[in-house]
């Protein structure tokens, strides 16, 4: 099983759940979902930390760029993902509801009504709420930032970083093998509940339209960069090549790093350049994530008859741009870091709706990631023309 890839293992879990809550007696049915909402309480627990540990760490990393090109990449990096969640937001608001409508909406119902209630539960809260948690994290951050600046804060760098690694522990020892036994509950409660069939008969479609839009994306990038350094942007796609499709096979953003430095190289991008911009971008740009996310949380809200206005989801989306800071860096932790916010739309964080946010988003989770390090590689165009400029 340790050679099965996340994704095969999140299907598995996905039939075996849809199996158990369609043939299962009911107690057996109780006890998978019992199984499921501990791992959700430990889930919650354990957000805030994973929040802490990306965001300090990501943030405090800004000290080792130069100024004015940090400030730069950071705000196109930043205004790059914003842009593609917006679009997301168009694109779901002008096509989902030709498949998703009134009468879908009244099929489905609420998905979590008529679910069974696990057998017991643990009182586990979490140590500090997710406000606390994001706004510690950008005050710690930007602090160890500003004394490395200075010749100081190593230590307490050593420290983020190394808190970082506890955490990614736990995810890539704990939450990620768990997922598919979460999941299995998941879709055993709602086939129980006798609303899985209508869901997946949705979420397909939206999945041929997430894909594209990330295509339609990258493209984007690269004929808005073409278009600022007057380079080819078709053979800029080209040299991507490589970059994406090591993304699509490693899930990972730092994997494809040396990679997709290559892939810039051969677009022209200086030495100096591509070794401070694609690192960085791999952490904080990602325009393939909130494409997703933005997209499944569309989705949900129309699948429950809820608003899912512009001024619903664009507080929402801008939030998103800085809480999935650094989640890059671990399997499946742009959804997670997304996951305490989900009431800013009217989604729980937890329970039905939450988990399958969490299934949508990790079965398509390599091609979010190969969107994102493509369009690191436009960034870093577009900053090596803006450095030869202020060169000059």
């Amino acid at each position: 099983m340790k050679k099965i890839g996340l994704v095969p293992k999140l299907i598995m879990g996905i039939i075996v759940g849809i199996i158990i809550g369609s043939f299962a007696p009911e107690f057996l049915v109780k006890i998978l979902v019992t199984a499921s909402s501990l791992f959700s309480a430990f889930l919650k627990f354990v957000i805030p930390f994973i929040i802490i540990g990306f965001v300090t760490a990501g943030i405090a990393d800004l000290a080792t760029g130069a100024g004015k090109l940090l400030g730069i990449t950071t705000g196109i990096a930043y205004g790059s993902t914003i842009v593609a969640g917006v679009i997301a937001f168009l694109a779901a608001s002008l096509i989902f509801p030709s498949f998703i409508d009134s009468s879908v909406a009244s099929q489905i119902g609420d998905p979590e009504a008529g679910m069974l209630s696990p057998i017991f539960s643990i009182p586990l809260s979490p140590m500090i709420d997710v406000t606390a948690a994001i706004v510690f994290a950008f005050m710690l951050g930007l602090g160890i930032s500003a004394l490395r600046n200075n010749g100081k804060g190593e230590t307490l760098y050593k420290m983020a970083l190394e808190f970082q690694e506890i955490i990614n522990k736990v995810l890539s020892t704990a939450i990620i093998p768990l997922l598919p036994i979460y999941i299995a509950g998941t879709f055993a409660n709602i086939t129980f509940a006798g609303q899985v069939w209508s869901i997946l008969g949705v979420f397909w479609r939206v999945y041929l339209v997430v894909i594209p839009l990330h295509i339609f994306y990258i493209t984007f990038q690269f004929s808005i960069a073409g278009a600022i350094t007057g380079k080819g942007p078709f053979k800029m796609l080209k040299n991507q090549i490589p970059g994406y499709l090591t993304a699509i096979g490693t899930q990972s953003s730092a994997a494809t790093i040396p990679v997709n430095v290559e892939c810039a190289k051969n677009n022209g991008v200086s030495k100096e350049i591509r070794e401070f911009c694609v690192p960085l971008c791999a952490t904080i740009h990602l325009s393939g994530s909130i494409i997703s996310v933005t997209s499944f949380a569309v989705a949900v809200l129309m699948m429950n008859g809820m608003d899912y206005g512009f001024g619903v989801i664009f507080p929402f989306i801008l939030m998103l741009g800085i809480a999935m800071v650094a989640a890059p860096g671990a399997p499946g932790g742009a959804i997670m870091s997304a996951l305490p916010f989900l009431p800013m739309v009217g989604i729980p964080a937890d329970g039905g709706l939450a988990s399958l946010m969490i299934a949508l988003y990790l079965t398509q989770d390599s091609f979010g990631t190969a969107a994102n390090v493509s369009g690191d590689n436009a960034i870093s165009t577009v900053v090596d023309h803006i450095n030869n400029k202020l060169s000059i």
